[in-house]
């Protein structure tokens, strides 16, 4: 016969698996990862929902900001044009002025030569005499030489010829003997230099004669002296040395 406790258990185990026994109710089992692995990724999609959003509103305010630079640097590159035309235009103005004062100094300079050229010429004129003899006679009365330019130089010079009842004018040629340094040495220069040229040389007068023209040596010359000649033939007839 069993003992009193032992009847009380048999009793609970029949309540608990008898008619009496309560309800069973029977749930599917998941496995937790299964509720963190959705939880995690709506975490990660909300994240990087909010970063594209708030990268999307930095994006928008860098690109209003480059906006912003683009259009000063264009404003400062208009300026800067603006600027370097003016300053080329002050440049041009004063390389403009710098040579026109130049070319107006130079010529101001060549009237003051010819001015006194001229001068010279009246008093030439005022003070000549006939040439003292029998026959005709032909003299080189002044002569100029002046530098224009570097290697560049001309010569002005008056001739005056005495005629006589046989010999009405004189026909002749000019001849220019120049003498010059270069390099150390002393050089000697005739022109004209060749027969073919000496059309340009030739005179013809019967009083007065004004002769102007013009001669080149090398830019590193220096000239030393010049001596102007009348010849008629191969005779010479005058000659005079320039002022310098």
């Amino acid at each position: 016969m069993p003992t009193p406790a032992v009847a009380l258990r048999l009793r609970r185990f029949r309540r608990r698996f008898g008619i009496a026994a309560p309800k069973l109710v029977v749930r599917s089992h998941f496995p937790w990862l299964w509720f963190a692995l959705p939880a995690l990724l709506f975490v990660v999609t909300a994240g990087v929902i909010g970063g594209l959003i708030a990268r999307s509103g930095d994006v928008g305010m860098l690109g209003r900001e480059d906006d912003g630079l683009r259009k000063q640097i264009l404003a400062q590159r208009e300026e800067l044009n603006i600027l370097r035309s003016t300053a080329g235009t002050g440049q041009n103005a004063v390389s403009i002025e710098r040579a026109s004062q130049q070319q107006l100094l130079g010529r101001i300079q060549w009237l003051e030569a010819q001015n006194a050229a001229l001068k010279e010429d009246i008093l030439l004129f005022e003070r000549l005499v006939p040439v003292v003899g029998d026959g005709a006679a032909v003299r080189v009365e002044s002569f100029r030489v002046v530098q224009r330019a570097p290697g560049r130089f001309t010569y002005r010079m008056l001739l005056a010829f005495q005629p006589d009842k046989l010999t009405p004018d004189f026909r002749g040629r000019l001849q220019l003997a120049i003498s010059f340094a270069q390099s150390g040495k002393s050089v000697q220069l005739v022109l004209p230099d060749k027969r073919e040229t000496f059309a340009g040389f030739e005179i013809e007068l019967k009083r007065f004669l004004r002769r102007e023209g013009e001669f080149e040596l090398p830019e590193s010359a220096t000239l030393l002296g010049v001596e102007a000649r009348i010849l008629q033939g191969d005779a010479l007839k005058s000659k005079l040395s320039a002022q310098l």
